[in-house]
């Protein structure tokens, strides 16, 4: 087991602030932040107890068979192709979209 595998695991319960699996004989949790990069009003419509999920491991307790998962980063085949890849997930900033509003504002005046 390494950081970054992608791993089948077992849901075994779920609450509002993520989803419990398991793995083997490992305990995990998925934090709600991991499970989506757009906002998850009710994780029960996502899971359901006994689904077989693929998640990321992002860190392990060998001691105490421990893991914290993420669902999202599963979603992707891998992090060597998310590098290779120019892939926008999520939401941009006011920051990021300004240039492109205010070129087609001009773009639409210069037209009027």
């Amino acid at each position: 087991m390494q950081k970054n595998e992608r791993i089948l695991c077992k849901v075994t319960g779920i609450q509002p602030y993520g989803v419990f699996v398991e793995y083997e004989n490992y305990q995990g949790l998925i934090h709600i932040s991991e499970i989506s990069d757009r906002f998850v009003q009710d994780i029960t419509k996502l899971f359901n107890i006994g689904d077989e999920i693929y998640a990321v491991i992002l860190d392990f307790d060998d001691k105490n068979q421990k893991l914290q998962l993420s669902y999202k980063r599963a979603l992707l085949v891998n992090s060597k192709v998310m590098e290779k890849v120019d892939i926008k997930i999520g939401f941009r900033s006011i920051e990021e979209k300004l240039d492109e509003w205010v070129k087609a504002k001009k773009e639409a005046l210069k037209n009027d």
